[in-house]
């Protein structure tokens, strides 16, 4: 459906962040055209955890069924690197749905994208473009209007607001603050993916519970493994100190920077990293804290607002619970939406705060070393599992609060 632009949202980008604001735009009855620059919705990256806080905004869109085959591991093991001795589990699977309402998934990024996608290009309201780069725009009085390049031309859309769902090297974040950029942290995360009956995938099979999410802690690198596509498969992350240059998901580095980042890790563990095949690498980044999310008739979303990094596992959903307040505090005051996008700010920057002061800690206690790394897994040995997922209802147990008008 066709609307006027004051009734038309603009994304750009058509990730899991653009790819969620759109349902949850369409949902409220906005009309909605997405804008990508990649000509085709490739598949990137690899496996995510997605947390209840997550699932339950999927499930409110009608996207959650859609994801299979995406599994529900048993817990969070906690593993020693340097014995394979299991410090501690948190409980998942049935437990986390009856404690947060909804389930604890793991699943292959492209299949969540192809989720989302799916239900996009069967909406009504929503039309995506591939092949589209969002160039510059202007505000006016009732709205945004973007100057987009599709087929070398430069083509003109209106709408009410522009959303920047264009990830880590966002352009929709230059336009707004040219000063503000994710910047890269020193650390490296490496992937790799292996069939689960592959003599790699029986290998780890021994060394780690493959119906739940092992973590590996060690000083050196923490490496993750949990299953994917209903078991048959098994996902890989390693992440470890370094620099490399890229702005690719999957860049193909010389993996022995990984394997001398390994080279203390207990044996069998070290050896099934460096027989799991070809392992692609991603520099982590984290975003402008500092810098704004929104202007007039402009917002960013995701990665483009906040590069987040892995050591709470909560980039994925941090990007859909952007999404969906979003829609909700535009929706609440479409007449005024400079006060929807700063209540929205406003509400989002404290949670975003304190999931990353939860990944800064996650990532202090997982390459801990020494006395300190002893006297973290007697700390977590006695908390005991049920303490542990208590801590995470902050996080897990999440929903969005209805947004207030402005008077």
């Amino acid at each position: 459906m066709e609307a006027s632009g004051s009734q038309q949202i603009l994304i750009a980008g058509a990730g899991i962040a653009g790819l969620t604001a759109a349902l949850a735009f369409a949902a409220k009855g906005f009309s909605v055209r997405i804008f990508e620059r990649s000509a085709r919705l490739a598949e990137v990256g690899a496996g995510l955890q997605l947390s209840p806080n997550a699932t339950r905004l999927l499930r409110q869109l009608d996207v959650l069924d859609d994801l299979m085959p995406a599994a529900k591991p048993a817990a969070i093991a906690l593993i020693d690197g340097w014995t394979l001795r299991t410090i501690t589990r948190v409980p998942l699977g049935d437990a986390a749905e009856k404690r947060w309402g909804a389930p604890y998934l793991v699943a292959h990024r492209a299949d969540l994208q192809n989720a989302l996608a799916a239900k996009v290009t069967r909406h009504p309201d929503i039309t995506l473009t591939l092949g589209a780069l969002v160039r510059d725009v202007s505000a006016g009085q009732s709205g945004i209007t973007a100057s987009v390049k599709m087929d070398g031309q430069a083509v003109e859309a209106n709408g009410l607001l522009l959303v920047g769902a264009d990830g880590v090297w966002s352009r929709t974040r230059a336009l707004l603050s040219p000063s503000a950029k994710s910047e890269p942290i020193g650390r490296i995360a490496w992937r790799s993916t292996v069939r689960t009956e592959s003599p790699a995938g029986r290998a780890f099979a021994e060394i780690a519970d493959m119906k739940s999410v092992s973590a590996f802690l060690h000083p050196a690198a923490h490496v993750v493994a949990y299953p994917l596509r209903s078991g048959s498969a098994i996902n890989l992350v390693a992440v470890t100190s370094g620099a490399i240059r890229t702005e690719d998901w999957a860049s193909r580095e010389d993996p022995q920077l990984l394997f001398n980042a390994i080279a203390r890790m207990e044996p069998r563990l070290r050896a099934n990293i460096r027989e799991a095949g070809l392992w692609t690498a991603w520099p982590l980044h984290t975003g402008a804290t500092n810098a704004p999310w929104t202007a007039p008739n402009i917002a960013l979303i995701g990665d483009a607002a906040h590069a987040m990094t892995p050591f709470a596992a909560q980039g994925a959903a941090m990007a859909i619970e952007d999404a969906v307040t979003l829609a909700e505090h535009v929706s609440a005051q479409p007449a005024n939406v400079q006060a929807a996008l700063s209540a929205w700010e406003a509400e989002r920057r404290p949670r975003l705060a304190r999931v990353l002061k939860r990944g800064a800690l996650n990532r202090f206690a997982w390459h801990a070393a020494g006395p300190v790394a002893i006297a973290r897994n007697v700390f977590l040995k006695a908390r005991g599992p049920e303490k542990l997922a208590a801590d995470l209802d902050w996080l897990y147990g999440w929903d969005p609060a209805p947004p207030v008008k402005s008077v």
